[in-house]
């Protein structure tokens, strides 16, 4: 008697709402949505941000060129990968996509160091370690990934999603560094002929 209690006890426990999945929806609406709103701000402006036009210059000043289209890359990476996080659809995709221009984001930033507060790449890592810790563990029940039987969730997809992000990622980054390089070489052979 009491065993068959506790079988059931323990059924109706994994039909309930489980800690594990409510604490992966809270995640992916939290991260999802200041992903989205942050790529909301490179896309069209909104929240005080500067549209393509204006976040484009600013990659231009960074080092990323062209402007516009590497404005339109993080966009794109941030308000689609944010918005596909916090609604639990591809979510092995949706994570790699955002920790990717996070990357490139952290890459800005790492001349300052790590904290936040002195324009470091604290806030960036943060974003994108929790984009790919999703991109891992999955969206969970409370998702459409689930609601539509992980048709774009699939285990393989997850390795796939993050080497590819990973290698986009490098060569931008990579192409960025080169730049900087080059412009800072000039700068310096530039001084020594005055």
């Amino acid at each position: 008697m009491i065993c068959s209690f506790h079988r059931s006890v323990g059924r109706s426990a994994d039909r309930a709402v489980n800690r594990r999945d409510l604490g992966l929806l809270l995640l992916r609406l939290g991260a999802g949505g200041v992903l989205a709103a942050h790529g909301t701000q490179k896309l069209f402006g909104w929240f005080g941000g500067g549209g393509i036009e204006g976040t484009g210059q600013f990659m231009e000043s960074v080092g990323y060129r062209p402007g516009k289209a590497s404005a339109t890359a993080a966009g794109l990476a941030e308000t689609g990968g944010g918005t596909l996080l916090a609604l639990g659809l591809a979510t092995p995709a949706a994570g790699a996509a955002a920790a990717g221009a996070m990357a490139g984001a952290a890459a800005v930033h790492t001349p300052h160091g790590f904290f936040n507060q002195s324009g470091g790449y604290e806030y960036a890592a943060t974003l994108g370690l929790a984009a790919t810790g999703l991109a891992v563990t999955g969206p969970g029940r409370f998702s459409l990934d689930h609601a539509l039987g992980h048709v774009f969730d699939r285990g393989w997809m997850v390795p796939t999603a993050l080497a590819a992000t990973a290698a986009g990622a490098a060569l931008v980054v990579g192409a960025r560094t080169k730049r900087l390089r080059k412009a800072a070489e000039g700068e310096q052979a530039a001084l020594f002929e005055e």
